[in-house]
């Protein structure tokens, strides 16, 4: 019940010492016995999983010092004071500096083990509460938009932050469903510019005769429909961030106006004469090669090269098969709350599927499959399947659907190692091998 947790009981008397660490022991508890204050201090650390019992009356640093440590360095440690008779007024003194109990001496061993139990389930349930906070904290940030523990992943998360806190323009290459907006986004969130404005658009999407307005604004009259100024898309993002999402697909007389722009930060709007500072970081995202369809004359290659000085490639969701589960399961949760439905259970046949798929949407197609999952339109075929991948070694299928399972499980336990080997039917030392040789870290899912 409390795997990882241990008492630190400290008493200077040998018998009495030894007699009732072996009574917390004979009821399943963990104990480090201490024979003086300064013996059990490096046990006290912050988070530390322990609870303190001590006596009051100790040779050197006493009793109440020893609470005013463990105090000091993680008030959430339960402290439980023995007493003798005279003692019980500062005892209860001590409660109130913050001991979560007494014990006055003499006591019957059951008092002991009684009140020990009541202040792990205290320690527990605090380092669980502590554990979840944490976590809510840390999906707060880029991890939360950004999701992925494979090793591509965390490396993108890491250039996102470093990019983030500069002023330099990104390039984004990646395929169709990967997520580059949402990367340009956490560029953006992640920057001093968060609190200005986040402007994307899509040049695929724009017809080429409204692009250049669109981009750079109008005064009245610069053409038949102007009937007043408008200010275009860079000149809104100043001060923010602005997205050119698939910027493969600009008109090359188009990308000689923004390559004066990215030079010299200013901009004319059409019909007129004065140039207006600009203060924008822009954004480049791109599906296609840029420096092949340079080669071909396709793309300028001076523009290519004014953004090809920080650039972030986004692996397709084939080269990342372990965090298919993760975002499998994030998106059926989304699913089942946009829906009001229950979650259907994920079988392990089902998570194979979805590991050997070859998911060429990425994870956009993988959202999709996920709302299908909790419509109960899924329409994921078991052979298809089996035949997604024929370069992919048997050997290597089992080993990323058995991380998977494992990763699964440690999330429905929070990194419970006793409540994951009930969950996967696997003895301790097992699991633990396969922790090892898949470098899956507990402390990930606490």
């Amino acid at each position: 019940m409390f795997e990882g947790y241990k008492i630190v009981f400290v008493e200077d008397d040998l018998p009495v010492r030894v007699s009732l660490t072996q009574t917390l022991e004979l009821e399943g508890f963990a104990v480090l016995p201490c024979r003086s204050a300064e013996e059990a201090l490096p046990q006290l650390q912050p988070g530390a999983q322990v609870v303190l019992i001590t006596d009051v009356r100790l040779p050197g640093m006493d009793g109440r010092a020893l609470l005013a440590h463990a105090q000091a360095t993680d008030p959430a440690i339960p402290v439980i004071l023995i007493t003798a008779h005279g003692d019980v007024a500062m005892a209860v003194q001590a409660m109130r500096a913050g001991a979560y109990d007494f014990i006055e001496k003499p006591f019957a061993p059951e008092r002991l083990v009684d009140v020990a139990r009541r202040a792990l389930d205290l320690r527990t349930l605090r380092h669980s509460a502590d554990a979840l906070r944490a976590q809510l904290q840390r999906a707060s940030g880029i991890e939360a938009a950004l999701l992925g523990q494979s090793p591509a992943m965390q490396q993108l998360r890491r250039q996102v932050l470093t990019l983030a806190g500069t002023s330099a323009d990104v390039l984004i290459v990646g395929e169709t469903g990967t997520g580059k907006e949402l990367v340009a986004r956490c560029l953006h969130d992640q920057s001093p510019r968060r609190d200005r404005h986040f402007v994307a658009i899509n040049c695929g999407g724009l017809p080429e005769a409204l692009f250049e307005s669109e981009l750079f604004g109008h005064e009245p009259g610069s053409f038949t429909s102007a009937a007043k100024r408008r200010i275009g898309k860079i000149e809104h993002a100043n001060g923010g961030t602005l997205l050119l999402d698939e910027i493969e697909t600009m008109p090359i007389a188009l990308q000689i106006k923004l390559l004066r722009v990215l030079q010299e930060r200013r901009i004319e709007r059409l019909g007129s004469n004065d140039e207006v500072p600009v203060n924008v970081r822009f954004i480049a995202a791109s599906k296609s090669d840029l420096k092949e369809q340079s080669s071909k004359g396709e793309f300028r290659m001076d523009l290519y090269y004014r953004l090809n000085i920080a650039t972030l490639h986004i692996p397709p969701l084939r080269e990342r098969r372990e965090d298919i589960p993760l975002l499998f399961e994030h998106f059926v949760a989304q699913a089942c709350a946009r829906y009001e439905r229950d979650a259907p259970e994920l079988t392990p046949d089902k998570l194979r599927e979805l590991m050997a798929q070859d998911w060429p949407g990425n994870v956009r197609e993988i959202r999709n499959a996920a709302d299908r999952f909790v419509l109960a339109l899924d329409d994921l075929d078991p052979q298809a399947a089996l035949n997604a991948l024929p370069h992919l070694p048997l050997a290597k299928q089992m080993d990323l659907v058995e991380k998977a399972l494992i990763e699964q499980a440690l999330r429905k336990t929070q990194g419970k190692v006793p409540a994951a080997m009930e969950l996967l039917g696997t003895p301790r030392k097992t699991l633990y091998d396969k922790l090892n040789r898949h470098g899956i870290v507990l402390d990930d899912f606490r």
